[in-house]
């Protein structure tokens, strides 16, 4: 026969925030933000743990509390509506379009039982027995007081770091015009909560709503429990030899159980002295027939310890129940859900119940606001701290909701999340710089982090410079049409400091870095320039610019300053009587001539392209067929140097960044790391941040630049896998100052990696307080833009050629290449 859920449903009203039942139970509902799965150390748990504890302590005697988590399965639908989305980021989004991962919501309630309300059970459920409200209902006092200690145990909570609780209201419950609420979301296994669609509930055959077939798993007998339990277990895909790695004691049942499915977690507050009482006068039943059963001597043993401890170490005794309500609306993978709850349960060591009976009673008291009346003869006595244990205390990872950061993905399922790494710890006060370091060994996915990083930050309006010596960069320069700087014979590198766009003339600090440019070239190491000599030439480049603008159809650059000198300072010196002591023009011009059109390094300083660095937002410093020339590598460090702290001082309100690969070994020996401390103790003031990449753990220890300079002053540590070194990780876990929790994070980056999609994990920590591993998982099209592999490398420059452009070329090369695999 059929019955309207309108004449069962257990909800009177809502109002202020607060669910009335019919029964007068008063129901105030939180949404709950847990911390990130896989974010957490040993003692993050325990602390939080007794967060839970002490907040449940808040509450009187007769409240229930209820924890409901939604683990719904969802897929990621892409954004195609930024109008200057780029061909990558177009690509990405493409890429993880209908990407499966668990979305979660969690709610807490906490409900009050009128006084005198009678104890439901499966035999006395309001899906069977509608009743009045009582009078205490109507206690104006006893609800405000029962408000009171809602708001405390809220403020418990949140003042653990570790949890956000924001109350509901009317709207958040009932629904809306198209849009379900709390109530008729679990009521209707609303997987959207803007599709309005009403179900039929059917409990005949087990539990059906609608399409949804429905089975119900609960803990509620203590002889289904673990034999212990904690605040965390042992997670064995991320733990190696050395290190333990820690998930939530409930985790399996919740982020780590992949189907649609409910956790109900219930705590029900009894008044201490009665619960006392009662197991007392049941251990006095259990003494009496000890004799006739050893079943009843171990439960007398049991009841024993239990009441022991509950007086000597002032436990809170209250009863529990969980359970997990999952569904599909295909009954063949009935079987299938079966066996992966049952999986989830083994391993935390505990025995599965699939409720039949019962089932309807016990998700029918799962309604918001109808949690009293949860039938008693399911739930177990125990203390709140054991009961806590099996609280969910996680959540999947987040997106942050800054406008900068990076598309990295879920560790589960790679579901892309935003992550910002630069501004948005400072914001919270995690970080005080934005530099970063970054430690990956050949082949552990960290040009690819990196290409992807400065393209994310290019794309957002940031200008970036890359000193390299392996050609990473080539492709997504090329992409982005900057300017790469780099040598060959046929092409060699070529720059041009004494162009100003707009034939402007120089401020103070270019004519000081020509100046040094110039002192370089003509000095040597151990050579002191004088006084007079410094004068000399800061009175040649004001003249020379002088003459620069009389004369417009002279070009700026190396050759027409050499003429300059040559053909109208010479004059001056004499006219002004300058003697050779203290200023040699002729030894200069000799020394200089090598640079000067016709000599071996003339192409070095006249350069007629690529001109205005200033304004190029992608610039790129190849070095690799440099690094060790004794000419052109102190050249070119000079103008890396102008290059990035012209753009540091002069562009104001905009991001700069400057990225040193493998090149920090070169530059450092040429007496570069000066600049390089320099650059990572004051680019922070300049809304800049510096990166330094490096490959081997000795160049760290080695180097006391990058030990004391770089690290000392990067708040955002990157690691690649470092599964090579884990026996000697504690060396580099000392030098980074890594804690305990972070070397479990970072020994545990590729230890579990889904075999069907290719992608490397990163490691990143922020200020030390905040550590988490992600993919780096990228799309065919990012992928190509990214490779360092020289046949991948020649195969995307051969389809630029065939095709016009490299945007092109990469465009049809991956079409290909996803033609091929269907």
């Amino acid at each position: 026969m059929e019955k309207l859920i309108d004449d069962l449903l257990p909800i009177l009203d809502v109002e202020n925030g607060c669910i009335l039942s019919k029964q007068g139970d008063v129901t105030v509902v939180f949404q709950v933000e847990l911390p990130e799965i896989f974010s957490l150390s040993d003692k993050d748990y325990d602390a939080l743990h007794q967060s839970w504890v002490k907040a449940l302590k808040m509450l009187p005697s007769g409240s229930v509390f209820h924890k409901q988590d939604y683990f719904i399965d969802s897929r990621y639908k892409p954004d195609f509506s930024g109008e200057d989305t780029s061909f990558l980021s177009l690509s990405s989004e493409r890429f993880f379009t209908e990407r499966p991962y668990l979305a979660h919501s969690c709610y807490v309630m906490l409900t009050r039982k009128p006084k005198g309300r009678r104890v439901s059970s499966s035999l006395f459920s309001n899906l069977i027995r509608p009743t009045l409200v009582p009078q205490d209902t109507l206690d104006a006092v006893a609800h405000q007081d029962f408000i009171d200690a809602a708001d405390q145990f809220r403020r418990v909570l949140q003042d653990s770091g570790f949890v956000t609780l924001h109350q509901l209201g009317d709207n958040a419950l009932l629904s809306q015009a198209k849009k379900a609420g709390l109530i008729e979301r679990y009521c209707y296994l609303a997987t959207d909560q803007n599709a309005a669609m009403i179900r039929d509930m059917e409990f005949k055959d087990g539990i059906r709503i609608g399409e949804q077939y429905c089975q119900l798993y609960s803990l509620a007998d203590t002889a289904d429990l673990p034999g212990q339990c904690a605040a965390a277990n042992t997670y064995e895909k991320y733990s190696t030899d050395k290190t333990k790695f820690s998930v939530g004691f409930a985790s399996t049942l919740g982020q780590l159980l992949s189907c649609n499915h409910i956790y109900n977690q219930y705590v029900f507050i009894e008044d201490s002295a009665a619960a006392i009482k009662r197991l007392e006068s049941k251990r006095l039943r259990l003494q009496s027939l000890s004799v006739y059963a050893r079943e009843n001597s171990l439960a007398l043993d049991a009841a024993n310890e239990f009441l022991n401890e509950a007086i000597k170490e002032q436990r809170l005794p209250v009863k529990a129940h969980f359970n997990v309500l999952a569904w599909t609306d295909k009954r063949a993978e009935l079987q299938q859900i079966k066996s992966m709850v049952s999986s989830a349960l083994a391993q935390i060591d505990a025995s599965v119940k699939l409720e039949t009976s019962g089932a309807p009673q016990i998700f029918w008291a799962g309604i918001p606001g109808n949690e009293a009346d949860f039938p008693m003869n399911e739930a177990f006595d125990t203390f709140s701290e054991q009961a806590c244990c099996f609280l969910n205390l996680e959540t999947g990872y987040v997106s942050s909701i800054s406008p900068v950061g990076i598309r990295l993905g879920d560790r589960l399922t790679g579901k892309p999340v935003h992550v910002d790494i630069s501004d948005e710890p400072i914001r919270q006060g995690i970080c005080t710089n934005r530099n970063k370091f970054i430690l990956g060994p050949s082949g552990s996915g960290k040009s690819f982090f990196t290409n992807h990083m400065v393209r994310s930050y290019y794309e957002q309006g940031a200008h970036v410079v890359l000193v390299d010596v392996g050609h990473s960069y080539k492709g997504l320069c090329d992409l982005v049409e900057g300017y790469y700087f780099t040598y060959d014979e046929k092409h060699p590198i070529r720059f041009n400091p004494f162009y100003i766009e707009g034939g402007s003339k120089p401020d103070t600090e270019k004519k000081e870095s020509i100046k040094t440019l110039l002192l370089a070239l003509w000095k040597k190491d151990n050579e002191v320039f004088k006084r007079s000599e410094y004068v000399a030439l800061s009175n040649a480049l004001t003249l020379y610019y002088d003459f620069l603008q009389e004369h417009q159809q002279v070009f700026a650059s190396f050759n027409s300053f050499y003429d300059f000198l040559r053909d109208v300072f010479v004059d001056v010196l004499q006219k002004d009587q300058v003697k050779d002591r203290d200023f040699d023009v002729a030894n200069f011009l000799y020394v200089l001539r090598p640079y000067y059109q016709g000599g071996e390094f003339d192409y070095l300083l006249n350069a007629k392209e690529n001109l205005d660095l200033q304004n190029q937002r992608f610039i790129v410093f190849e070095l690799d067929a440099v690094k060790d020339h004794p000419i052109l590598f102190p050249v070119i460090t000079i103008i890396i140097m102008e290059v990035f702290i012209s753009k540091m001082r002069k562009l104001k309100g905009i991001r700069k960044i400057i990225l040193i690969e493998e090149a920090w070994k070169a530059i450092a020996k040429e007496g570069m790391a000066e600049y390089i401390r320099y650059l990572f103790k004051t680019v922070r003031k300049f809304f800049g941040e510096a990166i330094v990449v490096t490959q081997e753990v000795e160049d760290i220890i080695s180097s006391p630049v990058v030990k004391q300079a770089i690290i000392n002053n990067s708040d955002c540590k990157i690691l690649l896998d470092q599964s090579k070194y884990q026996n000697k990780f504690d060396q580099i876990q000392e030098l980074l100052g890594l804690t305990e929790k972070e070397k479990a994070l970072v020994l545990s980056v590729n230890k579990a990696n889904d075999p069907l999609r290719k992608y490397k994990e990163v490691f990143i920590s922020l200020g030390g307080m905040l550590s988490k591993v992600y993919r780096t998982e990228v799309s065919t099209e990012e992928y190509y833009a990214y490779t360092t592999e020289e046949t991948e490398k020649m195969k995307v420059g051969e389809y630029a050629r065939r095709y016009g452009s490299i945007k092109k070329g990469i465009a049809a090369l991956a079409n290909e290449i996803r033609s091929q695999k269907k």
